[in-house]
């Protein structure tokens, strides 16, 4: 038995913030309350930890990751930078220690960040002509490649934009080297993969990544290689990462046949949603709108799946006890997905099957008149509060006034909405802190909180924290067993150094553990405890 003592214990069965210690036993919590209470329990074969008046919550659940592109992208030149030639000269630096022909693989651009946006875009060009180079953009819905990429993936001035996708070209109609949504696959076949034992070496050292966060659970939503290679890992108890893993949309008929169903699995991998794209993303303004963009009054963006799709996937989905997850940006897109979740719902009821823990991916921007809809039909709002701090300029200047309801949580929780929290990682940082500061203050991580955008979206650290450890539980059918300091659930923790409902809301950011438990094993500590 380990007992922890001297803590301030926040997520406690009482909710009271008060109890002081806890016992574990056998991976579980076998009690939690004052330290007299719980030292009564401890016999001469248990160890004692004085936790010096650290606070202990549960372990946090990122709610919308990409574990195998972020184990590749952790590898991977870094183009997040404030100016477009500083992202070339890292190209260059890494193209001195690359061999002659092999790809060069980037991430993280955002023209929107760039004083001159695309002025300099043929500049990537120049930056090797030995070696293929392949970066992609922050959102993950656009790309970028050099002249020897696009003759490897034979894109000429004839090929054809493949359906919701986009070849950027010149005047003279040549490709220019950017590709938007689909038109990426048009590339994926010719770049070395991430596979066998490379990917499960990766996602091992990921998880490491993630505990010094304080994450200990994962909803995932990369593909069928991603799944493959953590059902090694957990085959050789080396997952210590609770991961509810989608299965992509194209993967759906397979789990059907299967006979898969959200929830199925063991005590670190489990079954989720089947995953859906409804439409594109923000920067490359490929989300649905129901009025055009701010900037182009004839782009409206991409609806990649009507409601008539959707209701279609669903019914399929819902006779086999798998719920659906639909990535959704733009305002109509939202809107289809919940008018096809409604009709879902009535399906479910008159079919007698059970209402499945449906989700919207990202509910980036709703119309006023949908804040209420997604509470009435019983759909998660899974979230990601970091995206607004680097898109509130961004949302402001492509959406105008409609950026009122972007990042709605204080009007979705008022109408009763199920809210869960993710990073999207690796297009924001996996790091919770940085997404509890956005949620609780809505402003810039280098920015006073008098600049809060649209304040009266905020919510408070306990909704918050609902967002990162019971509400995830509830959805992947988990509760009871993750979420919470209660006695009978998982020995799943962190150690902070300081109560974060008891410091400055700018300091959020700035927390990390001291430690991180999972299953009663200290899987990480910053220095021993």
């Amino acid at each position: 038995m380990l007992i922890l003592q001297n803590a301030r214990i926040v997520g406690s069965e009482k909710h009271s913030g008060k109890s002081e210690a806890l016992a574990i036993r056998a991976g579980k919590i076998l009690a939690v309350g004052s330290n007299a209470g719980v030292l009564s329990l401890a016999d001469r074969n248990s160890e004692i930890l004085d936790m010096h008046g650290k606070t202990i919550l549960p372990g946090l659940t990122d709610s919308h990751i990409h574990l195998q592109h972020l184990g590749r992208i952790l590898t991977m030149v870094n183009c997040e930078t404030d100016h477009i030639l500083d992202c070339f000269d890292r190209l260059r630096d890494r193209a001195k220690t690359t061999t002659v022909g092999e790809w060069i693989l980037g991430h993280g651009w955002n023209q929107n960040q760039w004083a001159g946006g695309f002025t300099d875009i043929d500049l990537l060009h120049q930056v090797s002509d030995e070696h293929p180079i392949y970066i992609t953009a922050k959102s993950l819905h656009a790309a970028w490649a050099n002249k020897r990429a696009l003759e490897i993936a034979g894109i000429t001035h004839e090929t054809a934009d493949p359906q919701d996708g986009i070849i950027g070209r010149n005047a003279e109609g040549y490709p220019n080297g950017l590709l938007f949504e689909n038109a990426m696959g048009l590339m994926s076949e010719f770049i070395p993969a991430q596979s066998g034992q490379t990917l499960v070496d990766n996602l091992h050292a990921t998880q490491t990544e993630l505990w010094k966060t304080g994450i200990t659970a994962v909803h995932d939503f990369d593909g069928a290689e991603c799944f493959s290679a953590l059902q090694q890992l957990d085959r050789q108890n080396k997952l210590m990462l609770r991961v509810v893993k989608s299965l992509p949309l194209q993967n759906l008929e397979a789990a059907v046949q299967t006979g898969l169903r959200t929830g199925f699995g063991s005590d670190f991998l489990r079954i989720g949603s089947v995953k859906l794209f409804a439409d594109g993303a923000l920067g490359p303004q490929t989300a649905a709108m129901l009025e055009p963009y701010e900037t182009n009054h004839d782009n409206s963006g991409i609806l990649m799946l009507s409601r008539e799709e959707i209701i279609h996937y669903g019914k399929i989905a819902a006779k086999n006890g798998l719920s659906l997850a639909i990535h959704a940006i733009g305002d109509k897109a939202n809107r289809e997905v919940i008018d096809a979740y409604a009709e879902l719902r009535l399906f479910e009821q008159e079919n007698h099957l059970p209402g499945l823990h449906h989700r919207i991916e990202h509910v980036q921007v709703l119309a006023e008149a949908d804040l209420s809809r997604l509470a009435e039909n019983n759909i998660i709002a899974s979230m990601q509060p970091i995206h607004l701090v680097s898109d509130m300029d961004t949302a402001d200047h492509f959406w105008g006034e409609r950026a009122r309801y972007a990042y709605p949580f204080s009007s979705l929780l008022e109408n009763g909405t199920r809210l869960i929290f993710g990073s999207d990682a690796p297009v924001e940082s996996f790091n919770p802190f940085l997404g509890m500061y956005a949620a609780l203050t809505r402003s810039k991580f280098d920015q006073p909180l008098s600049s809060s955008w649209y304040p009266e979206e905020k919510i408070s650290l306990e909704n918050i924290l609902a967002a990162y450890t019971i509400n995830p539980a509830i959805v992947s059918d988990w509760d009871g067993k993750i979420g919470r300091i209660s006695a009978g659930n998982y020995a799943d923790l962190i150690v902070l150094p300081a109560n974060p409902f008891e410091i400055d809301p700018f300091e959020i950011k700035d927390l990390l553990p001291n430690a991180t438990m999972v299953a009663g094993q200290w899987v990480w500590q910053e220095d021993e405890l």
